[in-house]
């Protein structure tokens, strides 16, 4: 091609055309350098530019506002905590239920991994969740007279668990 072009009287490079550029693109020796253009530029940017920072002024604004309410200071916070600490009569228990639910939390990690490695585990259990899930919103939301059941159930569990009659 560069020949054809010299013979036609040309001087210089050949002019970069379409075929050109897909020449050069499957051959490696030969590389063209595009020039660089400048990004557009949106008609609107300004007036985003302007939302932007009044959203700014309105998180500085409800930042200092929060540093202004009453802070807990950190000697308090460690006086409740020892008080409470020292309210506890039976300490082997608290560390025996914090591990105990630390190996529960360990466990029931294992189990989902578990799970999620079988292949169309996964998606059945999830499928099973949402059927339950509608289930239970056709059984205990859709009616009034079922939502006061829910309600009346809730609170007799609250008082089974509070111990209060």
């Amino acid at each position: 091609m560069e020949a054809a072009y010299a013979a036609a009287g040309g001087s210089g490079p050949p002019p970069v055309t379409a075929s050109t550029r897909r020449s050069s693109l499957t051959s490696p020796s030969r590389r063209h350098v595009l020039p660089h253009l400048s990004p557009r530029r949106r008609p609107c940017s300004s007036l985003r530019l302007v939302s932007d920072s009044n959203r700014f002024k309105s998180i500085q604004i409800r930042a200092s506002s929060e540093e202004t309410s009453s802070p807990v200071e950190v000697g308090e916070m460690f006086a409740d905590l020892k008080e409470k600490w020292d309210a506890i009569e039976d300490k082997s228990r608290v560390f025996l239920y914090g591990g105990g639910a630390i190996v529960a939390f360990w466990l029931s990690s294992i189990v989902v991994e578990a799970i999620n490695s079988v292949p169309l585990l996964p998606k059945v259990m999830e499928l099973v969740g949402l059927g339950y899930t509608g289930w239970s919103v056709h059984r205990y939301l859709l009616l009034k007279s079922s939502r006061k059941e829910l309600a009346s159930d809730v609170e007799a569990l609250k008082k089974e668990i509070a111990g209060s009659e």
